[in-house]
């Protein structure tokens, strides 16, 4: 996916012409620590709440103020892991994304990212998980997909990370069943070692709770 799909129309930028007020009550609204500032149309790069809070008058134009501007973008083509990298390199509330020619196309909020990434990893989606420790030689997700698929259930989503100096990969499987019994017993089999299980068959552990009330907030 490119950024250009995850674009935010509904957060509108600031103008060099609006005040500190009007700024914050703009990050309040939609629940943000950043917003993009313009200039007749031309990108100047975001504010960040924690400055605007030091401002005594907030009737103050924002282009008549001292403050530090960030100018970090994205371009509409890089793919979303760019943008998420971005987010977390500059712990970001939101990243404007740009055209090559430096024309202003919209943002990409934190809030548009985590949907995105409950998307992908088929986190609303029923089912169990499975967390395999694995060597990294034994990283074969085609053998692993084929251990599931053998109990006629499929991975619906799957994560691999690594640990720094260590051999060992840790991978999580999104299961599309929650019985998941048969599918442990196949990759004990196999040698694989199974780390930890979640389903709701089991155990609930409070997630899709947490989740959906997560979820709730930022819609609110």
């Amino acid at each position: 996916m490119f950024a250009s799909e995850l674009i935010s129309h509904s957060i509108p930028p600031l103008q060099t012409t609006e005040t500190v007020h009007v700024a914050l009550d703009r990050m309040a609204e939609f629940k943000l620590n950043h917003l993009p500032v313009l200039n007749n149309g031309s990108f100047l790069g975001i504010i960040a709440e924690d400055h605007l809070l030091e401002i005594r008058n907030v009737e103050e134009p924002i282009g008549a103020l001292s403050l530090t501007i960030l100018n970090p973008f994205v371009y509409q083509d890089v793919h979303v892991y760019d943008v998420i990298r971005i987010f977390d390199q500059l712990k970001l509330s939101l990243v404007p994304v740009l055209d090559y020619k430096k024309n202003y196309l919209g943002v990409i909020s934190i809030h548009d990212l985590l949907k995105y990434t409950s998307d992908i990893f088929a986190v609303k989606e029923p089912g169990g998980i499975i967390v395999l420790e694995i060597g990294n030689r034994n990283n074969s997700l085609s053998h692993m997909a084929q251990i599931v698929e053998a109990d006629n259930a499929q991975i619906l989503s799957s994560y691999v990370q690594n640990f720094p100096d260590s051999t060992r990969l840790e991978v999580t499987l999104k299961i599309n069943k929650t019985e998941l019994s048969g599918i442990i017993s196949a990759f004990e089999r196999y040698d694989y070692q199974v780390k930890a299980v979640f389903n709701s068959t089991t155990t609930d552990n409070g997630t899709e709770d947490r989740y959906n009330l997560l979820m709730s907030y930022l819609n609110v």
